[in-house]
């Protein structure tokens, strides 16, 4: 995690994610946006076919669909997403992206309320 946040947490800053969102021919480009000791905003450009095998987080996490179109598996259910939608997955539960055209998605991770009120 050494890449420095495009927002620095002490200062206001409006930024487009349409300009920032980076793709890679044959990737996954991810952008950290903002870091706080509680939560990250983290910034993703899939190329078509690209895809981020079934894992987990510790954090809860809120992805938005920015645009294009992925498949997300939540707990080993498949469901399709598109620009607009908005996925909410608790920690700990296992879950996939395929992106089945280019897609962009911003993650926002958070501690759970247990943790983050201790």
């Amino acid at each position: 995690m050494s890449e420095k946040p495009l927002i620095d947490v002490t200062q206001e800053k409006i930024l487009s994610l349409a300009d920032e969102t980076k793709f890679a021919a044959n990737g996954i480009v991810s952008r950290t946006l903002l870091r706080t000791s509680t939560s990250r905003v983290v910034l993703f450009g899939f190329a078509e076919g690209q895809e981020l095998t079934e894992h987990t987080s510790t954090q809860s996490a809120v992805v938005q669909i920015l645009s294009g179109e992925c498949e997300f598996s939540l707990g080993g259910k498949p469901h399709a997403a598109k620009a607009g939608d908005l996925i909410y997955m608790p920690p700990n539960l296992p879950h996939a992206i395929s992106a089945t055209k280019q897609f962009s998605m911003l993650l926002t991770l958070s501690q759970p309320e247990t943790l983050a009120a201790r």
